[in-house]
């Protein structure tokens, strides 16, 4: 079996270094500009250090893919040509872009970048494959409307193009994601294709009938609303095995905005997993779709993959925010003797069991001692505090490991 590029969302340039030391291949990310996902916090990758997190993939062996997909007006082009260069300076693996004009624009000025055809080009067949083939496309990112047997046979017609799909993450009322729902809900102010999207498809929806303006009807007996365009979240982790057989280059994970927690917890699981397939195609894969449930979800399902249409239950019609099934405790930010520096995120308590991640282990232990930095011992550790910590059992290496509480809660399948 032919082994598959994990490819990792990277929001900024701490979770670029994560996602890759937990796993990933290569990791894709957009500036603030051109991009359809604004990200808020850390370190921003803006355009002026886009080299140094193209530079830092690279130095972890791994790729970096720039996104460029908005689809663009006259002021976006013009702007666009203003900073080019800095895109071509920062020497990224490939592009991802969906705009005609911007792929002319990244063939004039970047010749040696290659091009990914994004998902937002809604390439549903081989034909249309060969189309960006031949426009110089090195790469198309599958529509997720296809079922895993169609991507198989253009993968058979045109076995020369990289063909990347999605098997992770939150997913567009519109699929491929399209969508004009958040321009009109938002007059306007939120454009999702300029990325800048509302999510208006997570909020709650009542029924109102014409004639009767101030009478509100629930869609569906339910005190919340119903969040009758919200779709669950994508999850193939049961079904790498079809997904590999069927030639598909790259395996890419949604989640530019999602924590540090959850890009570490998702790629370390599905490398795992797709080491594990290929070891043995027929490995269980139910041990790391409970890892799966310990991240941010909305309740998860294959989608249109498995070739029957869009499942009934795809929409999670209770919740907009996605709800983990284990709390992220702390980051840890060093070692002093015995103790460990830790970031809090939520509340601990002395003697919790925990359990710890790292790019080399999961364990379970219990905490034995929590010190503030004035050295005064306490029994709660509250979020956001700095705090040092003793463990019952101590990580091989504190660099890059994360906390976690133990089990599974809010269980969805």
């Amino acid at each position: 079996m032919k082994r598959p590029e994990l490819l990792m969302p990277a929001g900024n340039i701490e979770k670029l270094e994560y996602a890759i030391r937990y796993g990933a291949d290569a990791v894709y990310f957009g500036t603030c500009y051109f991009s359809l996902r604004a990200m808020r916090k850390g370190e921003l990758i803006t355009l002026d250090n886009l080299k140094s997190a193209v530079d830092k993939a690279h130095s972890l062996g791994a790729k970096a893919y720039v996104t460029l997909n908005i689809y663009a007006f006259n002021n976006d082009i013009k702007q666009l040509e203003e900073c080019i260069e800095r895109f071509s300076d920062a020497n990224p693996d490939a592009l991802i872009i969906s705009d005609f004009g911007i792929i002319r624009m990244a063939k004039k000025y970047l010749p040696n970048v290659q091009i990914h055809a994004s998902t937002q080009t809604n390439t549903l067949n081989y034909e249309a494959v060969k189309f960006w083939r031949d426009l110089g496309c090195s790469r198309v990112i599958l529509a997720r409307e296809l079922p895993i047997k169609d991507v198989a046979e253009i993968k058979e017609k045109v076995p020369e193009t990289e063909l990347e799909v999605f098997i992770h993450g939150a997913q567009c009322v519109s699929l491929s994601g399209r969508c004009l729902l958040s321009d009109y809900m938002t007059k306007g102010e939120r454009k999702a294709n300029q990325g800048n999207c509302a999510q208006a498809c997570r909020w709650s929806y009542k029924l109102v009938e014409e004639t009767r303006p101030n009478e509100f009807y629930e869609i569906e007996e339910n005190e919340k609303g119903t969040h009758i365009l919200s779709t669950k979240d994508l999850c193939l982790v049961k079904h790498l095995k079809d997904l590999i057989n069927a030639g598909i280059d790259s395996f890419k994970v949604e989640g530019r905005t999602k924590s540090l927690y959850y890009v570490s917890a998702v790629s370390k699981t599905y490398r795992n997993a797709i080491d594990a397939v290929l070891q043995n195609p027929d490995a269980d894969m139910q041990e790391y779709f409970d890892e799966l449930l310990k991240v941010g979800n909305r309740g998860y399902t294959t989608g249109f993959y498995l070739g029957d249409g869009y499942p009934k239950d795809g929409y999670s019609y209770d919740i907009s925010k996605g709800l983990a099934g284990a709390d992220f405790l702390f980051e840890f930010h060093g070692q002093e003797n015995d103790k460990y520096r830790i970031l809090v995120k939520n509340k601990f308590y002395l003697n919790d069991e925990i359990e710890i991640i790292s790019p080399k282990e999961k364990y379970t232990t219990k905490v034995t001692k929590i010190y503030k930095s004035t050295g005064e011992e306490i029994e709660v550790a509250n979020t956001n505090e700095d705090l040092l910590v003793c463990f019952e059992q101590n990580p091989i290496s504190p660099d890059y490991a994360l906390a976690r509480t133990v089990g599974i809660k809010n269980y969805a399948d």
